[in-house]
């Protein structure tokens, strides 16, 4: 479903890509997984227009999308879900919801408000209140549902459980795990490695913006270097 070849990326004179080579299959869930400043974020960006790429081709079911803008990307049904959520804090939880459809353009809704106040319950009672005024959890819940209501065909998700509890983190990765038993395709970049490689099937490691590694995500799990660089730490416990 994607196919990225040779991607090379940046901004602000930084190559943050050095020719990145990439698969994520239709229906599978794909981690990608390195230290600060290894280009996860960057590769996402690029993969969803936000960052132009510099060379190298990302073919999306069959398009050559590396240099199409932003909007166009999203209206194939590549939805990327931004690190840092940027909620639209002085509008209600419904308005942020439905501008989210407006990414879906002509193609079927999957997913409506009921759909995802399903998989949030907490945002159905809230639905007229102000996005601004939400916990950094249950503004995650929203921006992945705001995703959602465009039908992506592929989600794109860059660090869901940054600075969330264990417990928002753990029901954050319940609501994937049914998106990704529904069919829907699945890219995670997370720095909490430990989470991410257990809730994935494969995965790519990056380092100093190449491809490191890549394999079976339970593979890596069990890795001896993978856990001596990525997983040795315990999950932080931080307040939602």
């Amino acid at each position: 479903m994607i196919e990225i070849k040779q991607l090379k990326s940046g901004y602000r004179g930084i190559q943050a890509l050095k020719g990145v080579d990439l698969t994520v299959r239709e229906g599978e869930m794909v981690a990608i997984i390195g230290a600060n400043g290894a280009g996860k974020s960057t590769l996402l960006n690029t993969l969803s227009g936000v960052v132009r790429a510099q060379s190298g081709s990302i073919v999306f079911d069959g398009t050559e999308v590396s240099r199409m803008p932003a909007h166009t990307i999203s209206r194939l049904g590549l939805l990327h879900v931004p690190e840092g959520r940027q909620v639209l804090a002085d509008m209600t939880i419904r308005e942020n919801l439905m501008l989210g459809a407006l990414a879906r353009s002509r193609r079927a809704a999957l997913y409506d408000i009921d759909k995802v106040v399903s998989m949030f319950p907490i945002l159905g009672e809230r639905m007229d209140q102000m996005a601004g005024t939400l916990s950094g959890g249950q503004q995650q819940m929203m921006v992945i549902g705001r995703a959602l209501m465009g039908t992506p065909r592929v989600l794109l998700l860059d660090e869901p459980s940054l600075g969330l509890s264990p417990l928002i983190t753990h029901q954050v990765f319940e609501a994937l795990a049914t998106l990704h038993q529904e069919g829907l395709t699945i890219v995670i970049v997370e720095q909490n490695a430990n989470r991410a490689l257990a809730a994935t099937e494969r995965a790519y490691v990056m380092e100093r913006g190449l491809i490191a590694q890549h394999g079976n995500s339970s593979d890596l799990l069990n890795d001896p270097a993978i856990i001596e660089h990525y997983l040795g730490s315990a999950e932080s416990a931080v307040i939602d």
